[in-house]
């Protein structure tokens, strides 16, 4: 199936070249995705004000939710984050 050139593997069969294009383009799609996320947690924790962290915090539940629908993150990891967020929220409050 594959050929060993000083330790690079490269397919010898077309299926195997398409193989690597798709899961090279999942990857970055994967990556793009959890930087996105990332990003909205991060937007949430720095927020100053209850009405400003509020409004994020729907904002980037939909984004949690979208990206576990995917399969890129779990769906316990989903809720773990949502559960983490909204009680930083209501910490906010008090």
């Amino acid at each position: 199936m594959f050929c060993s050139i000083q330790g690079d593997t490269m397919p010898q069969h077309k299926q195997f070249k398409k193989a690597i294009k798709v899961s090279e383009k999942a990857r970055l799609r994967n990556k793009a995705a959890k930087s996105k996320l990332r990003t909205f947690i991060k937007k949430v924790r720095s927020a100053t004000s209850e009405d400003q962290a509020q409004e994020l915090l729907r904002g980037v539940s939909s984004v949690i939710d979208s990206t576990a629908r995917k399969g890129i993150i779990k769906k316990e990891t989903a809720s773990r984050q949502k559960s983490r967020l909204s009680k930083f929220v209501a910490k906010l409050k008090g």
